[in-house]
């Protein structure tokens, strides 16, 4: 189970990779507060602050933060924002308040990715060029491509190199390591906690409910003469007061319906769940009781009128035939709160200094 969520994980990571050029970049959850990190006294830094000033007050680059023995530069956290501010910016403008929680969310993103990689050098974690190659093919699996020279054209309209691909996939296929030893390895989904979460969730495994309807149909359309529109509208109301007050709803279809196999079924449209049927059939229908029948319903073709025979529940699928999804779904729920616990315990241990700059930040 656990090689095949890794399995599951890689593509994931590969399919980001593929679209955006890195998942981290999307999503970013920003909060009102200042990023803010201390610094452990008994560990002076000797690293300098360059600031090199293209003209008097411009700094086109500095250390912005210090992370363990590791910097970030202002040129990294701009790169990092740019593009969370172009997606921004596609949604409405943005003002300087906004822009500002934009940039601390992407420093924030950078320490994060500092500490993994400084995590990843620790315990040694490597991946070979085989299980790179082997994880390209798998992307190229995920997205049709029969080639390697399609892969490549894709990846150009990303503005990205098969090369910075390769090495950002590397760089994934690390990390997923590094989760899998350090959080996805430390977790267990156990049968009764599949059950409880069946058992409260029934509704969700329950099959769509299923229709049985009967239609009695008039041909028009929107381009007829109106007087034609209204003789067929009038002649569609007289045989809707019959379907009301009671009378055999099959035998008025018959009677009366333009649906050339209404005089052989009587109307009947058969089960359909929902979404098969044309919106407005299907609007009307989703209305009715068992029993009863519409009012006129207009669509492109011509005017309905519906009555509904039986509305089927959907049987709740058997707990074996979820127990899989549902063991996934819990032990995605784990890994992310294990996730974050795990990164805010190592991000807690971690020297962090972030430079104010004058304001920049």
């Amino acid at each position: 189970m656990l090689m095949n969520r890794t399995i599951s994980a890689l593509l994931f990571s590969g399919l980001c990779l593929l679209a955006t050029g890195g998942c981290a970049k999307k999503n970013v959850v920003v909060s009102d507060a200042a990023v803010t990190a201390t610094v452990k006294a008994d560990q002076p830094r000797a690293i300098p602050v360059p600031v090199v000033p293209a003209k008097p007050g411009k700094v086109i680059d500095a250390i912005v933060a210090i992370v363990n023995d590791d910097i970030i530069t202002l040129y990294e956290l701009n790169q990092e924002e740019e593009p969370l501010i172009r997606e921004a910016e596609k949604k409405s403008a943005l003002d300087e308040d906004t822009r500002k929680k934009i940039r601390r969310a992407a420093l924030d993103h950078l320490v994060e990715k500092k500490l993994l990689e400084q995590k990843i050098k620790e315990l040694n974690i490597t991946v070979t060029d085989e299980e790179i190659r082997q994880a390209i093919d798998d992307v190229k699996k995920q997205n049709n491509m029969a080639s390697q020279e399609v892969l490549v054209s894709a990846l150009a309209s990303q503005g990205l190199t098969f090369e910075q691909y390769r090495s950002q996939l590397k760089q994934q296929l690390e990390k997923l390591k590094l989760v899998s030893m350090e959080v996805r390895s430390k977790i267990q989904v156990g049968e009764s906690e599949m059950r409880a979460y069946y058992e409260a969730n029934r509704a969700k495994y329950s099959e769509d409910v299923t229709y049985r309807a009967r239609h009695i149909f008039f041909r028009t359309n929107e381009k007829a003469p109106a007087a034609d529109i209204k003789r067929t509208m009038s002649k569609a109301l007289m045989v809707l007061a019959e379907a009301k007050s009671g009378k055999d709803f099959a035998e008025l279809a018959k009677t009366y319906s333009e649906d050339p196999a209404a005089r052989k079924d009587g109307g009947d449209l058969g089960t359909f769940k929902k979404g098969d049927m044309m919106p407005e059939l299907e609007k009307a229908i989703l209305a009715l009781k068992p029993g009863e029948v519409s009012d006129l319903v207009s669509t492109p073709s011509g005017f309905h009128i519906i009555k509904l025979e039986e509305r089927i529940p959907g049987k709740v699928k058997p707990f074996e035939s979820v127990k899989a999804e549902i063991e996934e779904t819990l032990y995605r729920k784990k890994s992310e709160e294990r996730f974050n616990q795990w990164a805010k315990e190592l991000r807690s241990k971690a020297s962090i200094e972030i430079k104010d700059l004058n304001g920049i930040l």
